[in-house]
Formats: C-alpha cells, sequence, structure tokens
C-alpha cells in the first residue's frame, strides 16, 4: 500500500494533476464551505468504501485511496491485515455522512486494509451531517472554496427554489462580484422608489426583472456560449458600463457589446 502510494503520487506528479487530486477530504472544511445546520444518527449501515473521501483528524496519514502516507502505522495496519486473512470481522468503523460523502471519525486503518483487501463495502455507524447548501459537485479540495463562496453569495443574496438553481459559477470569486453587482442594482431600486427593501425582496426582483430579462436578451442575441447564464450576466453588464456607462438595457446596448471582440471579462472591467 505504502509503494502504491508512492508510485500514485509520482503518476500524478508526471501527469501535472492539481495537488489535491489525491488529497483526502477535510471534513471541517467541507462543512465550514457547505454550511452545518444540524445532525442526526443513521446508526449501523453497510456502506461503499468508495464513498469515503475525507477523515475528521486524519488527513495527513492517509492519501484519498487511504493508503499510508508514512510508514508509522504499519505495524497495526499489518495486525488487521492478518486479523482480515484469518476471517477475523471488522469492528464497524465510525463515520459522518454528507451527501453522498462519508468522512472516517473512528476506524481510518480499517479502511484502508478493506481497501488492500479488495473489499467493496464496510460497516459503519453513521451520522448524517445537514448543511445548507447540496454537497454535489466537491470531488477535491479546491471545490470546497466555490461552494465556500457561493454560501456566502446565498446569504447576502437569498435566492429560493429554481432562482437559486440559476445561478452557476464556476470562477469562486465571480460570486463575490456578483453579490456586489445584486446589491447595486437593489441600492437603485430603492432610491427610485423611496422605500426600503430586504435582501429577500431585492434578491427575488432582482431575478425576475433584471436578471431573467438580460440573459434572454442576451440568449437571443447569440452572446452565450460555453459560459453560463450567469457567467454571461455578469460579462455584459461590465461590458455595458464600459460602453454606454448606463445602467439602461436596450437594444443599443446590446448591440454595441455585441460588435466588440471578446475578450476576457477580467479584462473588459
Amino acid at each position: 500500500m505504502r509503494r502504491s502510494q508512492m508510485l500514485s503520487r509520482l503518476g500524478a506528479w508526471l501527469r501535472r494533476e492539481p495537488d489535491d487530486v489525491s488529497i483526502m477530504l477535510p471534513f471541517d472544511e467541507v462543512v465550514a464551505a457547505l454550511g452545518r445546520t444540524g445532525e442526526r444518527r443513521l446508526g449501523l449501515q453497510v456502506i461503499s468504501l468508495d464513498s469515503i473521501v475525507g477523515s475528521v483528524d486524519r488527513t495527513r496519514d492517509f492519501d484519498r485511496r487511504f493508503r499510508p502516507t508514512s510508514a508509522r502505522a504499519r505495524g497495526r495496519w499489518e495486525r488487521l491485515a492478518l486479523a482480515q486473512r484469518r476471517g477475523e470481522a471488522f469492528p464497524p468503523i465510525e463515520v459522518y455522512r454528507v451527501g453522498d460523502m462519508h468522512f472516517v471519525i473512528d476506524g481510518h486503518h480499517r479502511v484502508s486494509v478493506a481497501h488492500a483487501m479488495n473489499l467493496r463495502t464496510i460497516d459503519a455507524y453513521v451520522t448524517e451531517i445537514v448543511t445548507r447548501l447540496s454537497a454535489g459537485g466537491i470531488h477535491h479540495r479546491g471545490d470546497l472554496t466555490v461552494k465556500d463562496y457561493r454560501r456566502l453569495f446565498l446569504e447576502r443574496v437569498p435566492l429560493t427554489g429554481s432562482a437559486r438553481a440559476a445561478i452557476r459559477l464556476t470562477d469562486a470569486w465571480e460570486y463575490s462580484e456578483l453579490s456586489e453587482a445584486v446589491e447595486a442594482w437593489g441600492f437603485r431600486l430603492m432610491q427610485d422608489e423611496h422605500t426600503f427593501l430586504d435582501r429577500a425582496t431585492v434578491a427575488s426582483r432582482w431575478y425576475a426583472e433584471e436578471f431573467v430579462p438580460v440573459v434572454t436578451m442576451v440568449r437571443q442575441a447569440g452572446m452565450i456560449n460555453t459560459q453560463t447564464e450567469a457567467e454571461a450576466y455578469l460579462w455584459v453588464i461590465a461590458e455595458r458600463y464600459r460602453l454606454i456607462r448606463a445602467h439602461r438595457w436596450d437594444d443599443e446596448v446590446i448591440t454595441a457589446i455585441r460588435e466588440q471582440p471578446r475578450l476576457p471579462r477580467r479584462m473588459g472591467l
């Protein structure tokens, strides 16, 4: 298992893969990014070994496939492996469940030996963690940054339902930029209407009165290619202000944007 871990690490370096591809996911960082709201004990269950992707406190001792990263645990590992070969049953491990992922509380060596024996499942006492955001889309440690910024965005712009699902960005920092844009739009709206609106109302009206109409115009103009609708929206509002110096939307604005060379959005800013 140690040799396999070292060869895997070398192979990842030769393929120039990101450093976090083989790193175990840290439970605390995942929960912090998603926003913890509660937990419930589910009791003893049979779980897939492939669903175990992280640890509560042993992220440096094993890699993503629970191969030991050092020889410190060799004695304990070998004793467990020998017991397994003799047909002795493993006691259940303890895990947290976040989405469809599992994080080991107790039983790291048992998981490692089970992988070495090519087992597919393992018994575990499961505690499910309930979070504000879905854990879907988390594969590597770098994905946590996007989740964390999305969670902060939704606290500032509390969209719900289909509107919430529609806003998707691949660059984590763009969630911050979009929240600033929504808040600025809400401020202008309150000035125009001479009234105070709470965040939920601003978010709902921005989506219905600004985002949807703008995205519809941009799509009809053939200006959405590989990016998401939210990424296209961010690009056109930056280009609109750079070219027109106004916050209005009409055919003139769309025409002016279409005639410009398509530069990276940050250069446009």
